[in-house]
Order: structure tokens, then C-alpha cells, then sequence
């Protein structure tokens, strides 16, 4: 039987169970895609602990946002995909698995050049880089200040911007300075005194995407003259600073054949980094969890059934 990683109530990586289960059968305008690989997400850990709310588990749940693999199985009136095709995108119900649902609207084909490991753990952090700098208006001769420019979506998001013209500054912590340089930013140290030190390299800030959080946006909204320009992506109290926070929702979502038409092109030239920092088997999920929840991951996280 195929497997699938699952829980049943919240809590960390040790409520994470290896478990037998059927293949899932797909639905309307859904199909079923043999799980080549699986990216790990901070939003998988904060859904596991609860932190989105709502009621806790009332049947065994499957986790994980992001796959890439192959389409098995066809939903009703699905005539876009075909049993075969290579696609990656997001999930329903968990992509840690064997095998996973996932809607057609949800998935695009993986170019063939395209390792399955970075097809798998690229679609949630380079569709919120490019949402944030959407939202704030990047554009070429603005300088914008990225918070946690060498995370996840910080490296996306800086490298998206410098692709679009813009002065980079990003903020990290010192040993990831020389990361920031290769992929286009000027780095910056973060936490206490950061306002000044940005200003000693830029005095004029246009716009600020916080992908980080750690109470930066006082800073940034400092520097950005405001909080008409600045958003936030991590910072749950950025209503308490007047400051936009995304997370995707109705209206905000870039549709991801127009991510991918921009983030293709950069990485197939080299003009975009992107780091997998390690890849797990499966069944090694809740170590995989534990060291996205650190933090401490210079690059993506990736789980190969």
C-alpha cells in the first residue's frame, strides 16, 4: 500500500505518523499525481501546531503544501492534463505522500530541465516573492529594503526585484552577507540599529517586504517614509504598525503560470539561485519538520517518497 505522512492531532514533528493508506481517488477538476518530491514550508509546521486555529483534528489529516511528480489518475471532466504529464504546484489534503490530489488550477508542467527536487519546493516561496513586490510596486530605480533577504522567500523576492531593476538591500544576519552579494543585494545586518545602518548605504528607501518578521517593521516603515510601500509577510501584528500583512488570499495570489513564466527563464540562465539545502526520505518527515522549524536551513527543505 502507498504511504503518507499523517496526523491526528496538533502538535510538533512527533505527532507525524508514517501510515498505509489507499490511493486517493480524484474528484472533479482534480487529479491524482504520483509524488516525486515534497517541499517543506514553514506554513507546514505552524498548521501542524495549530496556529491558523480552528478545530483540531477529527480524523487522520495529511500534511504538506508543495509536490512534483507525475499525473496518475484523472478527475471528472479534467481534459487539460493527461495520465503521464510531469507537473508541480500545490496540494489538497498533502502532498507527503506517495501520492497526492491536487487541483488543475493548483499545478503546471515541469519543464523537463527542471530538477525534481527544485520543482518541488518552488512554488510557495517564489509565488509570495512575487506577490510581495506586486503589492508594493517594485519597479526598476526603486531601492527596496527585503527583511530576511537570504530565507526562503527573501532570496526569491531579492532576486525577483533585482531582475526587475531595483537596488537591493537585504537584511540578514552576518555569516549569510557574502549569499546576499552573490545573488545581487547589498547586505545589511538586522535587529537593533538597523534603520541606521540601511541608511548609511541607501538614505532613500522606496519600498520594504518583510519575509521575517522578528519586529522589524517599525524600521521598515521608517525607512520607507510610511506604510503606503511596506508589507509584510510574517509579521502577525503588522495591523498594530497600519502595515498590509499577505498571505495569499482571494485577490493576492499570482496565478502560477505567471510566476513561473518569469522564474524560469532567470533560473534556466543562472540569473537565480535556488538552494536545496537537504533532501529526506519520507519516512524521515519529522526530522525534515524539526529542521524547517529551526530555522537555521540555508536553503529549501525536500522530501523524496
Amino acid at each position: 500500500m502507498p504511504t503518507a505522512i499523517t496526523y491526528t492531532r496538533f502538535g510538533g514533528p512527533e505527532v507525524l505518523e508514517v501510515t498505509k493508506v489507499d490511493k486517493p481517488d480524484p474528484g472533479p477538476g482534480q487529479v491524482r499525481v504520483q509524488v516525486r518530491a515534497a517541499g517543506v514550508n514553514p506554513i507546514d509546521f505552524k498548521i501542524l501546531r495549530g496556529l491558523f486555529g480552528g478545530e483540531p483534528p477529527r480524523q487522520r489529516r495529511g500534511i504538506g503544501v508543495e509536490l512534483a511528480g507525475v499525473v496518475d489518475a484523472l478527475g471528472p471532466d479534467v481534459d487539460s492534463l493527461a495520465i503521464g504529464d510531469e507537473v508541480l504546484g500545490r496540494a489538497t489534503g498533502g502532498s507527503w505522500a506517495d501520492y497526492a490530489l491536487a487541483t488543475v488550477d493548483n499545478l503546471v508542467a515541469r519543464p523537463a530541465d527542471l530538477p525534481w527536487e527544485v520543482a518541488s519546493s518552488m512554488t510557495i516561496v517564489a509565488e509570495a516573492a512575487a506577490r510581495a513586490l506586486n503589492l508594493t510596486g517594485v519597479s526598476t530605480s526603486d531601492t527596496v529594503v527585503i527583511n530576511g533577504a537570504s530565507g526562503g522567500v527573501g532570496a526569491l523576492a531579492t532576486q525577483l526585484a533585482v531582475a526587475r531593476g531595483a537596488r537591493v538591500i537585504g537584511t540578514a544576519s552576518e555569516r549569510n552577507h557574502d549569499y546576499l552579494r552573490a545573488i545581487g543585494a547589498i547586505p545589511v545586518t538586522y535587529g537593533a540599529g538597523m534603520a541606521d545602518r540601511v541608511r548609511a548605504v541607501a538614505p532613500t528607501i522606496d519600498a520594504a517586504v518583510d519575509t521575517a518578521g522578528r519586529g522589524a517593521l517599525p524600521d521598515l516603515v521608517e525607512l520607507a517614509g510610511g506604510t503606503k510601500r511596506v508589507i509584510t509577510l510574517a509579521d502577525p501584528d503588522a495591523a498594530a504598525h497600519g502595515v498590509r500583512f499577505t498571505g495569499g488570499g482571494p485577490g493576492e495570489s499570482v496565478p502560477l503560470p505567471d510566476v513561473f513564466a518569469v522564474v524560469l527563464p532567470l533560473y534556466r540562465t543562472g540569473k537565480l539561485q535556488f538552494l536545496i539545502a537537504q533532501t529526506y526520505p519520507l519516512a524521515q518527515a519529522a526530522q525534515a519538520l524539526t529542521a524547517s522549524e529551526s530555522g537555521q536551513a540555508h536553503g529549501k527543505l525536500v522530501l523524496i517518497p
